[in-house]
């Protein structure tokens, strides 16, 4: 669940949107209020909000997300809840306050809108009120057992540990598999074996990373693994039979037709390698 919340001043155009039918908004929460309609319920805020003149955003607007899983089994009446505990977390009992669900986009999530102004004139402090507003959210939702943003968190880094894994593990097939000789064999060998290469260029035409597009991500190659950075991946190919990867082509490669440089740092560093490669096997490479 994700808790978002704001002071604003634009009351009844900010309440006409949660009172938007086209989203099948509908009240779930209607706090020392009479009015039906978004000007009415402004106008019972401002006989409120007119006993302080020195608060100008005197309206608090907060959004409460629940995921969409949870939202499809909660009804009306655990969304009413949700949002009552919601104001018991903010400490904002006691106040006009009203809210509606939308259930556009088949993701139920609730608008509230509560009066910063108390029955007494006095302003609600609004410090933090955006960290406020997701830390009360977590606490509803740890409260009535739905999902948290941690657990949502976590859930993500653990499909994308998942995600890094086999993207290597297709990398790591690929250098055995077709032994690739040149950037744009690579590229086109991890093709192959369902994972697309894109190349990063910059705008001076040079060569400086990859990116790899997998199940729905799209990751740098050091955020895959350390050995996937591009440096290192021209150091697997270059080996004493690859060498001619930069002894060809110099200090440029083709990548789908195009001949692009490498940058001197990533060229430098693959020819220290190779030649040290080289001299440790004690075989002339030609250079």
């Amino acid at each position: 669940m994700i808790g978002k919340g704001k002071s604003i001043s634009h009351t009844m155009a900010s309440m006409s949107y949660g009172w938007n039918q086209e989203k099948d908004a509908e009240i779930v929460l209607k706090e020392f209020l009479h009015g039906d309609t978004p000007k009415e319920i402004t106008q019972e805020f401002k006989m409120l909000q007119d006993q302080n003149f020195h608060c100008t955003k005197n309206t608090l607007s907060f959004v409460i997300s629940p995921t969409i899983e949870d939202g499809k089994r909660l009804g009306n009446e655990d969304l009413q809840a949700i949002t009552r505990r919601f104001i018991h977390e903010m400490k904002l009992g006691e106040r006009q306050a009203i809210a509606f669900v939308h259930q556009d986009k088949n993701h139920k999530h609730i608008h509230l809108y509560v009066n910063r102004i108390d029955f007494r004139g006095v302003a609600y402090n609004d410090s933090f009120i955006g960290k406020r507003s997701q830390q009360a959210a977590e606490k509803v939702a740890e409260h009535m057992g739905l999902t948290t943003v941690k657990q949502i968190q976590f859930e993500k880094e653990f499909n994308l540990k998942e995600i890094r894994t086999e993207i290597k593990r297709r990398h790591d097939l690929t250098m055995k598999q077709f032994q690739p000789k040149s950037f744009d064999d690579y590229v086109k060998a991890m093709q192959v074996n369902g994972v697309k290469v894109i190349p990063t260029i910059n705008n001076q035409n040079k060569l400086q990373g990859f990116r790899f597009e997998f199940d729905g991500h799209n990751l740098k190659g050091s955020e895959v693994h350390r050995n996937m950075s591009l440096g290192n991946i021209g150091k697997q190919m270059s080996g004493i039979q690859g060498a001619k990867i930069l002894k060809d082509n110099k200090v440029s490669v083709t990548l789908a037709g195009k001949l692009v440089d490498l940058t001197p740092n990533l060229a430098l560093k693959i020819t220290k390698f190779i030649i040290k490669k080289a001299i440790n096997k004690g075989i002339d490479i030609g250079y």
